[in-house]
């Protein structure tokens, strides 16, 4: 009986959390009006200004399975206020590294540094930094756990 039980909640477990597809927000601070900063390029960005969408739906510039953020900064001095920057946040197929939960950096040539996050939660690329969400592979876990510990 505990082992038909435990095999219905992981089932409801997995089928609830695989239903739903991922939301993430989508906006490039290189399509902000002048003076308007609403992807957060220089502040904080602002999730109430921006509604996540479905990554596979008819919204999304691109179809993914996971939220993706990419901020590229110039050198200092490189305009008035010591440095341009540029902040795109949208869903994302393929990660460069094959990994989600994980950030990339470097330098172009031109000085420019560039730095890409990938995350695989929903609306995770609104913060500063991305942290993944693991909270569905949790709820497996703990769910193998038990089903497996009340067999003993």
């Amino acid at each position: 009986m505990q082992t038909k039980v435990c095999r219905l909640i992981l089932i409801v477990i997995i089928s609830l959390c695989g239903a739903f597809a991922i939301r993430c927000y989508q906006c490039s601070s290189d399509q902000d009006p002048k003076g308007v900063d609403s992807c957060g390029a220089y502040k904080p960005f602002n999730r109430t200004e921006h509604i996540a969408i479905e990554c596979n739906s008819d919204e999304s510039h691109m179809p993914g399975s996971f939220c993706m953020k990419v901020v590229q900064q110039g050198p200092k001095g490189f305009i008035w206020d010591g440095r341009w920057r540029q902040v795109i946040r949208r869903c994302a197929s393929v990660a460069d590294t094959g990994v989600t939960g994980v950030c990339n950096w470097g330098v172009y040539e031109n000085g420019v540094y560039w730095e890409e996050c990938y995350c695989a939660g929903d609306s995770c690329n609104s913060a500063r930094r991305l942290i993944s969400s693991e909270t569905y592979w949790h709820l497996v876990l703990i769910s193998l756990t038990l089903c497996l510990s009340t067999r003993r």
